[in-house]
């Protein structure tokens, strides 16, 4: 079994892609005093971009504090990121970023909310995800 967990600003560009895929998840709060999602199962990390243009703050705060605590970050196994592709090198760096930090592929990158294709892209990509999860790994 694989979950996703996701974060997405005010604007919900990510709220609404996780929403369309029709596949649930827990999201990370934008609030530091709402409580954080503990993951139970391995998950996929769905998360916008947040960057200046040398790169810097790529990766949401909340999204930060998620991260560093090592239960949640153990259950880590893959990462889908957002961005807007005029922002050119730093277009969904928020996934390089983590998936550099926590050892994990990026498994897709989005623009804005997605469209279509990429809801069909990452249903199937996740099928296949699903399917090659070890069932050693817990």
């Amino acid at each position: 079994m694989l979950d996703l967990v996701y974060y997405s600003s005010r604007s919900g560009n990510t709220a609404r892609l996780v929403e369309r895929l029709g596949l649930g998840g827990a999201r990370i709060p934008l609030s530091p005093a709402e409580p954080m999602p503990e993951p139970r199962v391995p998950y996929v990390l769905v998360l916008p971009t947040y960057a200046d243009g040398q790169g810097r703050g790529a990766v949401a705060k909340p999204v930060i504090h998620f991260l560093n605590d090592t239960a949640r970050r153990a259950l880590l196994r893959g990462v889908i990121a957002g961005g807007n592709r005029n922002f050119g090198s730093t277009f969904a760096l928020a996934g390089d970023v983590i998936a550099q930090k926590c050892n994990v592929p990026v498994l897709y990158r989005f623009e804005l909310s997605g469209n279509e294709t990429d809801i069909a892209r990452i249903r199937a990509g996740l099928a296949e995800f699903r399917g090659m999860e070890c069932s050693t790994m817990a």
